[in-house]
């Protein structure tokens, strides 16, 4: 195995192409996580909402308690990230397993359905892209180390969160939590930052959006944004530490700025609508991982 490792080492273009292949993969069921996951959250709500109603408003609200027995949509009873199979949403049709190959299978399907011809989202391949190219990457720079490891782990959640957040303005505590912890765990020795830099991190990440909430809700009696999003820059502020926070929040208050005036003037966004916050949180603490420490340091030679 040793040997193994150094080879790889040596040879870190035989080491993305390795990470690459499995990374789209891994994309692939990031897709499904992407879906599936919102979902099942929403019955686990649903779930807890009938038992509510049913042991204590079962006669003062009854009809609303049998709306809410209802399915949601029209996905099977047992749905989770396993079951069931892929299949076309249309169609119903079961896809093979070859159609699933990340980015190739949406090639040689030309983008739909093999059985009823209904296009199938280019999101999917561009995901399991996104996907192999940011941890190619990622081998590349780390070579084959706990660092790399740990940021693939953190890239792969961040891309989950990303598509959740874009699909319903959620960033699920059942990701970002365990990665908080993860964060603080991972640096006890050091692996990206001090154990003493990292907890400052997570509690200044998660005051700093806090913070700026209730400031924005005290004035405006609107909330500016989600707790997720306090939660995700926590995680960000425990896996590299307090000092790479401030580059993160300019950089994703700046991305967020530029896309938000965008889809105004593009008229794909009213004024007063919310958008995401998520995702901008990520980009740029992905983007802190590999280049914070370089940015800081070059910005304060400029002082």
């Amino acid at each position: 195995m040793s040997e193994f490792i150094t080879i790889l080492s040596h040879n870190l273009w035989l080491f993305s192409a390795i990470a690459f292949t499995f990374a789209a993969v891994i994309g692939s069921f990031l897709n499904v996580v992407i879906h599936r996951f919102p979902v099942m959250m929403k019955r686990e709500w649903q779930q807890e909402c009938n038992l509510y109603l049913n042991e204590y408003h079962e006669q003062l609200i009854k009809p609303i308690a049998d709306k809410l027995d209802k399915p949601i949509d029209e996905y099977p009873e047992k749905y989770n990230l396993v079951v069931p199979g892929s299949a076309c949403p249309k169609c119903k049709t079961d896809i093979k397993p070859w159609h699933n190959l990340p980015i190739i299978g949406w090639l040689m399907l030309k983008g739909k359905c093999a059985s009823c011809n209904t296009s199938i989202s280019a999101r999917y391949p561009i995901i399991e892209l996104l996907t192999g190219t940011a941890v190619a990457f990622l081998a590349y720079h780390y070579g084959p180390s706990w660092e790399f490891a740990f940021a693939t782990l953190l890239t792969f959640v961040l891309i989950a969160l990303t598509g959740i957040d874009l699909d319903e303005m959620l960033l699920p505590d059942q990701l970002t939590l365990p990665l908080l912890w993860l964060g603080l765990l991972i640096n006890l020795n050091g692996t990206f930052t001090s154990p003493t830099d990292a907890v400052i991190g997570a509690a200044a990440g998660y005051m700093s959006l806090w913070t700026v909430f209730w400031a924005f809700k005290l004035i405006t009696g609107k909330e500016g944004m989600g707790y997720g999003d306090f939660k995700l820059l926590a995680v960000l502020g425990a896996w590299f530490g307090w000092q790479l926070l401030p580059l993160i929040i300019l950089l994703s208050s700046l991305v967020g700025a530029v896309v938000g005036i965008a889809l105004i003037v593009s008229k794909k966004l009213h004024q007063g609508n919310p958008i995401p916050f998520g995702p901008y949180i990520a980009l740029a603490g992905w983007i802190a991982m590999i280049w914070g420490a370089d940015i800081n340091t070059w910005y304060l030679s400029t002082l």
